[in-house]
This record gives C-alpha cells, structure tokens and sequence, in this order.
C-alpha cells in the first residue's frame, strides 16, 4: 500500500524508535524521582527533549508543557485561559474551519458562559483581517486560530494575527500542529503566546504532544485541567512520559536539521500528483493553492462520490476524506462547508497528504491508479 495520509499520523522515524527504546527498558526511572541516579537520569532526558522541542519553536524551555498530544494542548490552553480570565472577559475569537479539538472545546465553553465568534472563510479557506478586528470587544481574551489547516493546508497570515493580538493586548493561541516540521514556525517572530503541537505530526510518538505558554510580554496564566501531584509547575499534573517525551524530541531535532532538505522534495511530488490528475475533467483543488502546506493536496472530482473511490482504492492507496478526526464520524467536512463549496465538490474531494518516505515512482502509480478510478466511475454514472 502506498501511504498518503502523513496528516493523520506519520510513522516514527527509525532514529526516534532507537532513541526511545532505552527508556523503555534499562533507563526507566521516573524523573520525579530526585534521590537517586535513576531519577537523575531520566529528567536528564527529559531537559534534553526540552531543548530540542524549544528550539524547533523559537522558545524557551520553561515555556513547554508536555501534553498527551495536541488535542489535550488545546483543551488546556483555552479551559485554563477561559478560567483564568473570567474577570476580565469571557468573548474568544475563532473561525468555522479550525479543527475539532477547538472547536469542540468552544462549544463546552460556550455552555460555562463563554461568548464565541466564529469568523467565516472565503473559497479559498482565508479569513478577512478586517472582520477579525470589526470582532474585538472589551471582553474579548483570546483569538483561537490555526497555523495551517489540517484539510486544505491553507496557511493562516500568522504574523500579522499576533500582531493585531499584540495591538488588541489579547492573548494568542495557535494550533501548530500540522505545520510543525512543514513550514518555518517561530513562536517570537509569529506574536504567538500558547501553541500546541503534536509529535506523531512530524515522526515522533503517537500520545505525546506539548503547549507553549509565553512567560513574558505578556506572561501567559493558566488554570490547570489535571491536578494529583503539582508535576511541570502545576499546570499538568502525572508521571511523564519519559519513552515519548525523548521520542518527541529526536523528532524536533530531526525535524530542525531535515526540513529544509526534504520539503522541497515532498512538494515535489506533490505536484507531480496535482499535475496528472487536474488533467481530469471535472478535477479542481480546493483551497488557496498559492499559500499552504507544500505537502497537501485537496482535490475534488465532480460528480464522484470520494467514498467510492476509497471502496476501489483502499487496499492500494491509503489517503482521506477529509481530517481523520473528522472523517471517523462519517460527516460531511466542516472545512470544505465553511468555506461555501457545492456540494458536489465537497462530496468529491479526497485528500492526499504526503511525507518524507514517499518517492516520485509512487507518484507515477497514484496519479494512473487514481485516473483510473475516477474514469471508472464516471463510465457507471
């Protein structure tokens, strides 16, 4: 099976599984453990995957919580801002095509007296700026909006969001997880105050993830979701764990060291991909094509239903219908529908994420095996 799925989970890369493997076995102390060698050892790890996850991001080491993955880092960051702000203001900023683990958590808090706005899209997946700042109230604490979205790769203008937060003196909480690795991301240069990123995006572990909180200009609070034991200064309490959170690391490090190299490469063949099949008749890519992920492709075929052509492809090409969050509730994509698309793009449109183990010969084989299908299909229709 050729894989095209990287926006669901990639696979730990061969030097994060031999850096893990240690601390499953003979390096296993716990780091809390401040008595002996053991111990010692295991928050030695842990500071280093600090290190190397912080500089990944532009920040400082005291600034990462370690989290079971992004989803958590985005409950904890909008919960522990939400309560912690409750008396200066309740009104949070969003948009309709943020992922689930937002927006979900916007829907909770809109049941504890939170006030949500839901800024629209236009075709393309972009918000306006302009509605953006037509949106602040003085009781508006927070903006919630993504670095690239995890459906179309649509990049969000970051920079200039943290600077209308920074202006607004609002904090600013970006979901980075599917940019991270992809794209250059910057947490100072980017005016982001709490992100959240998970290492299972980008070759690391499944179940291990992190949420930066700015210590200065301005000093992030939160109020802590998990409590039992005061562990990573109270904001996240339990054990850690040591095996991912070593595992993370090696895939910031690998990530830092690669990425300039590799992208390139997967964008590549992802054009490659784009080329053949928008020769298709019907076939149009959804999302701004000039400024997004270069490893994502959203392409729709009119009059196709995509889960048909995952019912003639699905033991030779693994790919999505949309998030794979999403796509597991067997709805229609929240994405596709905010940004206003017919239906029938919407129930045509797959997509393909690719990744560093990818080559330009499965390129050659996805591109004839999908034309294929879709020929198919449009000959029984």
């Amino acid at each position: 099976m050729i894989y095209l799925d990287y926006n669901a989970t990639t696979p730990c890369a061969p030097e994060v599984v031999a850096a893990m493997l240690p601390y499953f076995t003979h390096k296993f102390g716990n780091p809390a453990s401040r008595t002996h060698a053991m111990g010692w050892q295991a928050d030695e790890a842990v500071q280093i995957a600090k290190r190397q996850v912080a500089a990944l991001i532009g920040a400082a080491e005291q600034e990462l919580i370690f989290t079971s993955g992004a989803t958590e880092s985005c409950n904890l960051a909008l919960k522990g801002v939400f309560e912690v702000m409750k008396g200066f203001g309740n009104h949070i900023i969003t948009c309709r095509t943020e992922h689930k683990a937002v927006l979900d958590t916007c829907t909770h808090l809109e049941q504890s007296g939170a006030r949500i706005t839901y800024l629209e899209v236009n075709r393309e997946g972009h918000i306006d700026l302009e509605a953006l700042e037509e949106a602040f109230t003085p009781d508006t604490i927070l903006i919630a909006l993504m670095y690239a979205n995890n459906e179309t790769g649509v990049l969000h203008p970051v920079k200039e969001i943290g600077m209308i937060a920074k202006k607004h003196k609002v904090y600013f909480f970006c979901d980075a997880t599917q940019a991270i690795g992809k794209v250059a991301v910057n947490v100072e240069e980017d005016g982001i105050d709490l992100l959240a990123l998970s290492a299972h995006k980008f070759y690391g572990p499944k179940g291990i993830g992190v949420l930066y909180t700015r210590r200065r200009s301005p000093r992030v609070q939160l109020i802590a979701q998990m409590d039992g034991g005061g562990h990573q200064n109270g904001f996240r309490s339990g054990t850690l764990n040591v095996p991912a959170i070593v595992g993370l690391g090696k895939a910031a490090a690998l990530s830092q060291e690669n990425r300039i190299n590799l992208i390139p490469k997967i964008g590549a063949i992802r054009d490659a991909v784009a080329q053949q099949l928008l020769q298709l008749e019907g076939a149009v890519e959804n999302g701004d094509v000039h400024h997004r992920l270069p490893h994502v492709l959203n392409i729709a075929f009119e009059g196709i239903k995509a889960e048909r052509l995952v019912s003639i492809l699905n033991n030779e090409i693994a790919f999505s219908v949309g998030s794979a969050c999403t796509s597991a509730q067997q709805k229609s994509s929240h994405v596709l529908e905010g940004m206003h698309l017919p239906p029938s793009v919407i129930e045509g449109s797959i997509r393909l994420s690719f990744g560093q183990y990818n080559t330009m010969e499965e390129a050659e084989i996805v591109a004839g095996k999908i034309t294929q299908a879709v020929n198919q299909l449009k000959i029984k229709s």
